[in-house]
């Protein structure tokens, strides 16, 4: 009795304890609950007491002030403090830089559903879509990407031309000063839809709607400053580009070298206080034909003439250049993965500029990094991201129409199930990049810089889309690999690394900036706590951080409360207002991996503290947790507001449980890694008390994607709308609308062509090629004439969408390809097989003559007849004969085959046979020389009967050939 007693109180602490952290009660009234429940439970057993005294001393000491401050608060402000690394006023900048959004709430592993529900669809205006229709379609038609990357190296005049009077550079900037003013939703829009058509264009569009002057001008240029340079930018008499990178600073581009140091110069022919600016850009986008320069610097001033003799390093600085100015050196082209886009330098040694040319004037001075991470969200979450869709979209149309297309052993080849483990990847994760493309541009719609989530825009759509691109090319194969102005596949496939590697190289931003800033910007009380380690009023910020800190322990164990519970229960119900049967346990799954994700990272934070900046591989499993966390949601969203067809289902589960065991495996993998063991398998049992949950999808429902991929219109409705979302067109000498023109063909004769490559593969018709086959099919009924042209009309298009290029020896020029089996070259693929087979089957005996059927057609009702031609049956030869030694189709049966006694005596006529006189003669020893005999003998009396002739018949110029050319005879 007295052990149950015990057990019944100790249960009762530790549920009451586990209801303070999961209700996340307050300092103050948490402690007083849990000392009245120890004293309580004292008289229900005194010995929960050894429980219960901890947790009272806990308790008071949370409560006196001084206590806590002296006991738990000071020392780890000052453990915390040395082990937290020193930081820059830039690295503080890049930190503080940047808004939060959707990102944080998933952080801080309670999301609220409610606001969730809230957030508006991205949708185009009248005009934006107008512009889409009308300007992007005309520009998409101009492109020939061949032709611009393997001819002239660059657009053509008029397609430049085209992009500077439509205002393509001047999407962001405002309307009062000449710009189109689009959202951020129409720039990803137009953005996809150009690099459908021209990656060259796509870039060369992107980078002034991006990381450039006009961006920067937008949010920090002086008002003379956007008087000057937007108007100009937004009517493309500007080129604008921007000069960050450099020899000795890609990644760490806080690292450059290029300095301005404040001096007095000649400036308009007067002595003007300015910059003297020394500087060497690499890699810099529109460089070769810019007209603005933006510059990125370090900005010194020893002499204190700003007027603050204590202020020499300003930091990172911005300023704005004309490229024509003195010193200023537009230098060569690079030549980027092939891709011809205009990539150049930018140097100057000397150069003096005024201080007025500083982006925001003086007052900005050494803000420039701040800036850069607040402005490079647009390339991040916007352009970079349209560019991997609209390949990836590309990829599933072109993939998909040639795994319709083509046929390999009697079937297309997106039947076989190795193929479909692709295509349902390509199909899952298209759809996933269409999904985070909506949710992230509704964030940026909503304003404000929310650096993580644009970075995690960058990361995961452009390595997304390789991982596509990659499939697409293993599923094309030969088709994919061989380069030409046929090829819609090896263009985006070859440009890939420049995505990777622009704006964040993709190794860097996994792994230290989505959860390193993520933590800055997310946790609720991580920055302010790390603002406090570093206060150089010790005395102050101890008590705030007492504050804080004890805010920030309630805020975990309220998560890991939550985590535990869900570990048995599967995660809180919490979920939107629309969440259905099929969503809502998606909404669970996510609510209970929230709270892990949030106690696990303030383990991996607590612990780690500074030593987690250089635990890379740790911190790109955190980012691959929060990432997937927010792809997920964005997968949810996009499914809510689209059609819900069985179709779209499909592509949102297989994409779904991606997301969901890509979490999963990452949460393992950190508890696997992390170095402090313990807390590891705590928190990894408190997490995943079962261990996994989560599997791949299967095997069923990778092979229902992978069929719906292939089809279209009610089918596959997101087929149907990927076509709105890029430059979609069937002309039939188009690099994509080729394939798609043979797919489309094929999808209206499918049934038709099914049926007659059935009955093809079956043997059912005559002759060597496939028009023999038309014919043959045609002339017996099986199909009518009409469908004849509709087979030779499709195997045309389907053999040229399969051709692939070839050029001269020099491999300078294409050269055209020839189609065979077009409707005007089909007439020169028909053969003559059938009919000397024909005429050698009735002169062998092997079938009748027209002649000898009309009169079986004639005497068929004559019971003599038949009993004639049954007895006469032996006396036949050729097919007519089942006992003799032909195969049906006119093979002779081998010897060892004619092994039955009935087949021997019906090789030989007895009343003519003299086996003495034959055994005596040579000649019927040799093999050869009996069976010619025989033949001969055998089908002699057939000879008369070669008469049969079928006449060359055509019926239009729009019809093919529908007969078989006339024959001599051959004689026994």
């Amino acid at each position: 009795m007295a052990i149950g007693l015990f057990i019944l109180a100790v249960i009762i602490q530790l549920a009451v304890v586990l209801a303070i952290f999961l209700l996340s009660l307050s300092r103050i009234i948490g402690s007083l609950v849990a000392i009245v429940t120890v004293i309580v439970t004292a008289f229900i057993s005194p010995w929960s007491l050894v429980l219960g005294v901890p947790i009272l001393l806990l308790c008071l000491a949370l409560l006196i002030a001084p206590i806590r401050r002296a006991l738990i608060t000071k020392p780890v402000y000052k453990a915390l403090g040395g082990a937290m690394p020193s930081m820059s006023d830039t690295e503080r900048e890049a930190l503080d830089a940047g808004t939060s959004w959707w990102e944080k709430e998933l952080f801080m592993g309670a999301p609220n559903w409610k606001t969730f529900a809230d957030y508006p669809y991205p949708q185009l205006s009248e005009e934006e879509q107008s512009f889409i229709d009308n300007e992007v379609e005309t520009l998409c038609i101009m492109l020939d990407e061949w032709k611009i990357q393997h001819e002239d190296k660059e657009l053509s005049p008029e397609a430049w031309q085209f992009i500077k009077d439509s205002g393509f550079l001047g999407l962001i900037i405002p309307k009062e000063y000449g710009g189109l003013e689009f959202t951020s939703y129409a720039q990803s829009r137009v953005m996809s839809k150009i690099a459908s058509r021209s990656p060259t264009a796509a870039v060369t569009c992107m980078v002034p709607n991006s990381l450039g002057p006009g961006e920067l001008l937008m949010h920090y240029g002086t008002d003379a400053q956007k008087q000057h340079w937007l108007p100009g930018l937004a009517k493309g008499d500007e080129i604008p580009c921007f000069g960050l990178t450099g020899p000795e600073a890609g990644s760490d581009a806080g690292a450059i070298p290029d300095t301005g140091v404040v001096c007095y110069g000649i400036h308009d022919g007067k002595q003007t206080l300015g910059l003297r600016m020394n500087f060497s850009k690499r890699w810099i986008t529109l460089a070769p034909i810019a007209t603005v320069v933006g510059l990125a610097f370090k900005m010194y001033d020893p002499k204190g003439l700003l007027g603050d003799l204590n202020k020499t390093d300003y930091g990172i600085t911005c300023a704005l250049v004309p490229s024509s100015h003195e010193g200023v050196i537009i230098g060569p082209r690079h030549y980027p993965s092939g891709s011809p886009f205009m990539n150049g330098t930018v140097d100057g040694t000397d150069v003096f500029i005024p201080l007025d040319y500083i982006i925001g004037g003086v007052e900005n001075a050494g803000r420039g990094w701040r800036m850069l991470m607040e402005c490079l969200g647009v390339g991040r979450g916007i352009s970079l991201p349209a560019l991997s869709t609209s390949a990836s979209e590309m990829t599933y149309l072109s993939v998909g129409a040639f795994a319709k297309v083509r046929e390999q052993f009697k079937i297309s080849v997106g039947k076989f199930e190795g193929v479909q483990d692709a295509t349902s990847r390509i199909a899952s994760q298209t759809y996933m990049l269409e999904a985070f493309r909506h949710l992230v541009t509704c964030g940026l719609n909503q304003g404000g810089t929310p650096s993580v989530m644009t970075a995690m825009a960058k990361y995961y759509a452009t390595e997304t889309m390789r991982e596509v691109v990659n499939d697409g090319m293993d599923v094309v194969g030969g088709r994919a690999i061989q380069m030409g102005p046929r090829n819609f596949l090896a263009i985006p496939y070859q440009a890939i690394p420049v995505s990777i590697t622009v704006e964040g190289a993709n190794i860097l931003t996994r792994s230290l900036m989505i959860f390193g800033q993520g933590a800055m910007r997310c946790h609720p009380y991580l920055f302010d706590e790390l603002q406090l380690l570093q206060s150089d009023d010790k005395k102050s910020a101890l008590k705030q951080f007492d504050i804080l800190f004890f805010k920030h322990l309630g805020y975990t164990f309220n998560r890991g409360a939550k985590a535990f519970i869900a570990g048995y229960v599967g995660g809180s119900d919490e979920a939107p207002s629309f969440a259905d049967s099929f969503t809502r346990p998606y909404y669970k799954h996510i609510n209970r991996l929230s709270a892990s994700f949030a106690l696990t990272a303030d383990m991996a934070l607590g612990l780690l503290a500074g030593d987690l900046k250089r635990k890379e591989m740790l911190s790109g499993r955190l980012s691959d947790i929060h990432g997937h966390l927010f792809i997920a949601t964005a997968i949810l969203y996009f499914y809510q507001h689209g059609s819900k067809s069985a179709a779209e289902r499909l592509h949102a589960e297989v994409a779904l449980q991606h997301s969901l065991y890509t979490i999963q495996e990452a949460f393992v993998s950190f508890f696997a890694n992390f170095p402090n063991r313990m807390a590891a398998n705590v928190v990894s049992f408190v997490t995943f008390p079962s261990g996994r949950i989560f599997t791949p999808a299967s095997d069923e429902l990778k092979r229902q994607l992978g069929d719906t991929f292939m089809d279209d219109f009610e089918d596959n409705p997101f087929r149907d709308y990927l076509k709105t979302m890029v430059y979609y067109n069937i002309e039939p000498d188009d690099v994509t609308g080729r394939m798609e023109h043979a797919y489309q063909t094929l999808l209206a004769v499918e049934p038709l062509w099914q049926k007659f490559k059935k009955a093809e593969h079956n043997d059912s018709f005559e002759g060597l090629t496939f028009e023999d086959h038309v014919v043959h099919a045609s002339q017996s009924g099986v199909i009518t004439e009409e469908e004849a042209e509709q087979l030779i009309n499709y195997n045309a298009l389907r053999f040229d969408s399969l051709l692939t290029d070839v050029f001269d020896g020099h491999l300078l020029q294409a050269q055209e390809r020839f189609n065979p089996h077009s409707l005007e070259n089909a007439v020169s693929k028909l053969t003559d097989y059938a009919q000397i087979k024909n005429d050698a089957q009735i002169r062998n005996g092997m079938k009748l003559t027209d002649k000898e059927q009309a009169d079986n057609s004639r005497n068929s009702a004559n019971p003599n007849h038949v009993a004639a031609h049954t007895t006469n049956i032996h006396g036949q030869t050729g097919d007519a004969n089942p006992d003799h030694g032909y195969e049906p189709d006119g093979d002779v049966k081998l010897v060892g085959e004619q092994n039955t006694a009935k087949e021997i005596t019906e090789q030989t006529d007895f009343n003519k046979s003299h086996p003495k006189a034959e055994a005596l003669n040579p000649r019927y020893r040799d093999a050869e020389s009996t069976l010619s005999e025989r033949m001969s003998y055998n089908h002699s009396h057939s000879a008369d009967d070669q008469s049969t002739v079928i006449e060359d018949k055509k019926s239009g110029s729009s019809k093919w050939q529908d007969g078989l050319r006339r024959e001599e005879d051959d004689k026994a």
